[in-house]
C-alpha cells in the first residue's frame, strides 16, 4: 500500500500526538507500581501496543478507556510463552530490564527486523548485576532470568541509550542498590534524562554525577500515579518541517520545558534561519528560505531523517555528524536517506559517521522507506515541495509511531492519494 504526494500549500493547526518515549516509560513504572495508575492521553501506536502486550504477558492488567490506559501493577509473573515485541526496540530493551526482576526464566523476541538489533552491552550489564542471560551474540531471542542482585555495572554509552534506561527503570526493585557507570561517549543523554524524569514523577529519585556518567539508583518502589503524557516532539518535527517548506503550520500541545531529545528540532530550525514562533504550548512554523548548517546529532539521532530532508533544499552545504548509530535503527537510516534523497535529485555524500548534503531543487520519486516510519514521514513532507509526484511505498509503516500522520498531513491541505 502506497501514498502519492504532490506539491501542496500547507496551512493550519494540528495537535502533536502524545510522546511515544514517555508512554513507554510510564507503562513500565505503572506496571511495577503496586496499585492502579492512569496514563492520560497515551499514544496508541504499534510500538506502545507492543509494550502493553508484553506487560500483559507478564501478568499486568492494562485496559484502554478513551484516550487513557489504566494499569493495575505490582504483580509480575513470568510468561510461559516467548514475549513478542514486534518491531519495537524500546519494548525489547525495557522488557529485558523488567524481566530481570523475576526469578523464573523469560524469553523475549520480536519480528524479523528486531532480531537484527544488537543488545550485547545491555546483557553484559545485567549479568554484572547478577542476572542470567542467553542469546546468540546479544540478538533476540534472548533468555533472561533474575532476580537482579544489584551492585555496580559498567555499560558503554555509544550504542543505545535504551540500554541505560532499561537498567535504571528496573534498578529500584533490585536486591541491593545499583550504580551504573557509563563508558565510552555517552550519546542520547536526553533520553536517559526522560527516564529519570518519569521515575521521579513516580516517587524514585536517582542521582547522577560526572555529567550522567555515573547514575546511582536507590532501592524503592514506584507509586501509582495519574500522569498526562506530554506532546511528542519527534512527531511534531515532521509537521513543523512541512510548515517551513510549504506554508504555515501551528503545532499544539508542545512543552518547551520538555526533556525530550527531539526538541532539538527547534535548534536545527533556528540554525537554518526558519521562521518559527512559540506562544504557550503552540509552535508556529512558516515557509522560509533555509540555509545550510553544520550540526552534531549524536544526542538526537532520530532527528536525522527530517533534518537531512530540510538540508536537501537549503541554500549551500550542510554537514551532519554523530550519525554512526543510525545504521542500527529500523533501517540503515544513513543509506535509506541517501538513497531517497538521491532519487529526488539531491546531492549527498555519506561517510561512516557523517554526511554532506548540497541543497537544491527536488523532483518527485518513488521512495522505499525500508519499513522505517521516520524515513516514510520525512519523504512525505518533502513531497509537498518537490515537483511532480512522490510515491511512498509501505505507507502504513508510520503506524509504528504516528498512526495519524497521513490524516494530519491531509488536514493541513496536502494533496495526497492512498492506493492499495
Amino acid at each position: 500500500m502506497s501514498a502519492i504526494i504532490r506539491k501542496s500549500d500547507i496551512y493550519g493547526p494540528v495537535k502533536a500526538p502524545p510522546s511515544k518515549s514517555m508512554t513507554h516509560r510510564h507503562l513500565i513504572t505503572a506496571a511495577l507500581a503496586e496499585g492502579g495508575s492512569v496514563l492520560e492521553s497515551s499514544l496508541v501506536c504499534d510500538d506502545t501496543v507492543a509494550t502493553v502486550f508484553g506487560l500483559k504477558s507478564l501478568g499486568i492488567e492494562i485496559d484502554k478507556e478513551g484516550d487513557n490506559w489504566i494499569v493495575e501493577g505490582g504483580q509480575l509473573t513470568a510468561s510461559s510463552e516467548p514475549i513478542n515485541c514486534n518491531q519495537s526496540g524500546t519494548t525489547l530493551r525495557l522488557l529485558l530490564g523488567t524481566c530481570s526482576l523475576l526469578e523464573e526464566k523469560c524469553i523475549v523476541t520480536g519480528a524479523p527486523q528486531l532480531l537484527k538489533r544488537p543488545n550485547a552491552p545491555l546483557l553484559g550489564a545485567l549479568e554484572q548485576l547478577g542476572v542470567q542471560t542467553e542469546s546468540k551474540g546479544g540478538f533476540p531471542p534472548i533468555s533472561i532470568k533474575g532476580k537482579m542482585k544489584g551492585g555496580v555495572a559498567e555499560i558503554r554509552g555509544d550504542v543505545s541509550s535504551q540500554f541505560i534506561s532499561s537498567l535504571i527503570l528496573a534498578a529500584p526493585y533490585s536486591e541491593e542498590p545499583v550504580t551504573i557507570k557509563v563508558t565510552k561517549r555517552f550519546e542520547s543523554k536526553p533520553y536517559v534524562q526522560m527516564t529519570l524524569d518519569a521515575m521521579r514523577k513516580c516517587g524514585v529519585r536517582a542521582t547522577s554525577k560526572q555529567g550522567g556518567a555515573e547514575i546511582r539508583i536507590p532501592l524503592g518502589e514506584y507509586k501509582p500515579t495519574r500522569t498526562r503524557i506530554e506532546g511528542d516532539w519527534s512527531s511534531a518535527a515532521f509537521m513543523l518541517a512541512a510548515g517551513v517548506l510549504s506554508g504555515k503550520v501551528h503545532v499544539d500541545k508542545l512543552d518547551m520545558d520538555s526533556s525530550q531529545a527531539d526538541k532539538e528540532i527547534m535548534h536545527a530550525l533556528d540554525l537554518m534561519g526558519a521562521q518559527v514562533k512559540v506562544k504557550g504550548n503552540r509552535v508556529t512554523a512558516e515557509r522560509s528560505y533555509l540555509r545550510g548548517i553544520e550540526m552534531n546529532l549524536s544526542d538526537s539521532p532520530d532527528m536525522f531523517p527530517i533534518v537531512s530532508s530540510l538540508c536537501s533544499i537549503a541554500r549551500g552545504r550542510s554537514t551532519l555528524t554523530g550519525l554512526g548509530r543510525l545504521r542500527l535503527k529500523e533501517s540503515d537510516r544513513l543509506l535509506a536517506m541517501a538513497e531517497g534523497l538521491t532519487a529526488m535529485g539531491a546531492r549527498i555524500h555519506v561517510e561512516e559517521n557523517s554526511c554532506i548534503i548540497e541543497g537544491g531543487l527536488l523532483k518527485g520519486a518513488v521512495i522505499d522507506p525500508h519499513g522505517d516510519h521516520r524515513i516514510a514521514m520525512s519523504f512525505a513532507v518533502l513531497g509537498t515541495l518537490a515537483d511532480g509526484e512522490t510515491i511512498i511505498k509501505d505507507r502504513d509503516c508510520v503506524n509504528k509511531s504516528y498512526p495519524g500522520f497521513w490524516d494530519d498531513l491531509e488536514s493541513l491541505g496536502a494533496e495526497t492519494r492512498r492506493i492499495e
